[in-house]
């Protein structure tokens, strides 16, 4: 069994499901309140887990009830905890999220992880060395750099969810190069590399080193820099309630096919039909697909 190590966020999402979506100063309807783990890269990591890889976390979390309930919801879903790290006082990350089932939409409101940088103790230094990938969302970008310099060191593949943006983006363009697998929202690429057409920034991130370079871009599928060339993989069209987390299962998802056999078209497939069928229930988790739900739509 193939093993996975991420390094980001593992939150606590409270999904409100609304009548419609209110203008600013103005008010709506919650007809329903779902509370669900999520966060990119533990997300992330969950889905692989489903999906056939042994999967740990390393972030921190406070020692507040949020916290425990972000830890609770990762051993359920047998995800080795032992990397995370508890600290007293603060504030666990958590979100609020407002989903608007008839279009099948959310805006999310995030306290993000604001808690003291990860320690890197040898035993969390040797859960990414026991690694066959570790994964990083790039939220915390200290323990996201940190992360990646221990797998480099040790010969781990990194895969880097390009989502988050930091002031000074040369530090994204840093943490794009030390990738193995860069698989970047539809804002990222131009954004970041500062061209103008996808086609220029997917040829750019290519350049810096990445093996594998896509673009997820919601409704409309996604593109990847393959043999010098951008193509086109669309969307799988399913009736959605809730996009929340459809990108991070994306990224469990393809990690889990492309580790497996290495079919980067494959795996962008397989993965494309996961997050979709995601999106078919409310929060980042609770509608991740199996491997047999995803293969017969292959």
């Amino acid at each position: 069994m193939k093993r996975i190590t991420g390094v980001g966020a593992a939150v606590l999402d409270h999904l409100n499901l609304i009548e419609a979506y209110p203008s600013e100063d103005g008010s709506t309807h919650i007809t329903q309140v779902i509370s669900q783990g999520g966060g990119a890269c533990a997300t992330a990591v969950v889905a692989a887990k489903r999906l056939g890889m042994e999967g740990r976390m390393i972030t921190s979390v406070a020692d507040d009830e949020t916290g425990q309930q972000i830890l609770e919801g990762l051993k359920m879903e047998g995800i080795n905890i032992s990397g995370m790290e508890v600290v007293s006082g603060g504030i666990s990350p958590h979100s609020e999220i407002m989903v608007n089932p008839e279009r099948g939409t959310r805006t999310k409101f995030v306290c993000n992880n604001t808690l003291p940088p990860i320690p890197w103790t040898d035993d969390r230094i040797a859960l990414i060395k026991r690694s066959d990938i570790l994964h990083v969302d790039g939220t915390r970008y200290d323990n996201s750099m940190a992360a990646i310099e221990i797998a480099r060191d040790n010969g781990i593949p990194v895969s880097v969810d390009g989502c988050h943006m930091e002031e000074d983006k040369s530090l994204n363009r840093k943490m794009a190069a030390r990738a193995d697998i860069l698989i970047m929202n539809a804002r990222y690429p131009g954004l970041v590399s500062g061209a103008e057409r996808i086609e220029d920034a997917l040829e750019y991130f290519a350049a810096l080193g990445p093996k594998v370079v896509i673009s997820t871009q919601g409704t409309s599928g996604c593109l990847a820099w393959i043999d010098g060339h951008v193509e086109v993989f669309p969307a799988y069209s399913v009736k959605a309630v809730d996009s929340t987390g459809a990108g991070d299962v994306f990224h469990g998802a393809f990690i889990a096919s492309y580790m497996n056999d290495g079919d980067i078209r494959r795996a962008i497939r397989y993965a494309t039909i996961a997050a979709a069928l995601k999106c078919t229930q409310v929060g980042g988790r609770a509608g991740i697909p199996t491997d047999r739900e995803i293969v017969s739509y292959l």
